[in-house]
């Protein structure tokens, strides 16, 4: 694995902002394509992913750092690093609520819109883990499984050592889970249970594969790390609104029966 991918001149290509790159793009054109198909307004779909991915990347800064809030204190300079560190969590927060600002805005509605562009999240979030294993952040813990990944020349990553590959794995749970809600978003009849699974899925997936990360420094929460106690929000939030707008669409449809 290898970060820096290709040097001209004065400007260097890095993997990472690369794959960000090929994530943000491919989610735009197929919110895009998705809109058009189902008759809805597109002309806006650009503008509302410059303000999904601004408040993506202003949350994920955030919550950052808040889970290095003592370290912050301990040596302020940190601050500095503003090209480093960033919590995915915190980037679909920010980016959900950057969404319901633009809709409210526009006098959209939010629910069509969340479920629209929330199966272009999860494969945003697929090539954004390619973007880790070549850059070696997000890694797991050691293992003697023929299956584990040696980085040699990562400055995040242990070099040397044979690690469990969380990051290819995390990047297939996620385009998994964009064709999983492709599927499922062809046979919902009610808005906002599509990203009501998004957050299901996301949240149980991460749990379970936070078990197997090495990157402890993100700080823990009740025994268990920060992200996997943000998983169970998730996970409880995603049900919730499973089950609300399904009893709604049901109450709805006895009403005009």
């Amino acid at each position: 694995m290898k970060n820096e991918l290709l040097t001209i001149g004065p400007v260097t290509i890095y993997g990472y902002g690369l794959m960000i790159a090929i994530g943000i793009i491919s989610a735009y054109l197929v919110v895009e394509y998705r809109a058009k198909k189902k008759g809805l307004p597109y002309e806006l779909i650009f503008n509302l992913t410059i303000w999904c991915v601004a408040g993506g990347i202003l949350g994920a800064k955030l919550l950052y750092l808040i889970t290095q809030i003592k370290n912050i204190i301990a040596d302020p300079k940190s601050l500095l690093q503003i090209s480093e560190g960033f919590v995915v969590f915190g980037g679909i927060i920010g980016g959900i609520l950057a969404g319901y600002l633009f809709c409210r805005k526009h006098k959209m509605n939010f629910l069509t819109y969340f479920d629209l562009t929330m199966p272009s999240i999860a494969l945003a979030q697929g090539f954004g883990r390619i973007g880790c294993l070549l850059a070696g952040c997000c890694y797991g813990v050691e293992t003697n499984s023929p299956l584990g990944i040696i980085f040699h020349t990562s400055k995040y990553a242990p070099n040397g050592v044979r690690l469990i590959p969380t990051q290819p794995i995390s990047s297939a749970l996620d385009f998994l889970n964009f064709a999983a809600l492709i599927f499922i978003s062809k046979r919902t009849k009610a808005d906002g249970q599509v990203a009501g699974f998004y957050l299901v899925f996301l949240g149980l997936g991460r749990f379970i594969l936070e078990y197997f990360r090495g990157d402890l420094e993100r700080g823990s929460v009740a025994g268990i790390s920060t992200s996997q106690f943000i998983s169970i929000f998730f996970i409880f939030i995603g049900l919730a609104i499973i089950i609300i707008r399904g009893i709604s669409v049901r109450k709805a449809s006895l009403k005009e029966d």
